[in-house]
């Protein structure tokens, strides 16, 4: 998730497309060039560890776009995939 995060902040399409599962992977990544990703807050985590397949991860992302603030809350899913963890789906909430 962090890994992920720090590309949404420099802009590494190249990154978030490879860690992205290959089933719910869109063509690009549609990054915005006026949003500035600034901080991230992990607000809950399951699973996900060595012994797991699938795992999960609640955060709020922080930004700026035009000189105003806001923020991203999502659920992310992961899973492992060819050894590695990946991006499968999130819900966003309000």
């Amino acid at each position: 998730m962090r890994s992920r995060y720090s590309a949404f902040a420099v802009g590494d399409e190249a990154y978030l497309l490879r860690s992205w599962h290959p089933t719910t992977r869109p063509p690009g990544a549609d990054l915005d060039p006026g949003l500035r990703w600034v901080r991230l807050e992990i607000l809950g985590t399951t699973e996900g560890s060595a012994f797991h397949t699938t795992g999960s991860v609640e955060f709020r992302a922080h930004y700026t776009q035009g000189g105003r603030t806001g923020s991203l809350h999502e659920n992310s899913r992961f899973v492992r995939h060819d050894g590695a963890w990946v991006y499968l789906d999130g819900l966003t909430e309000d």
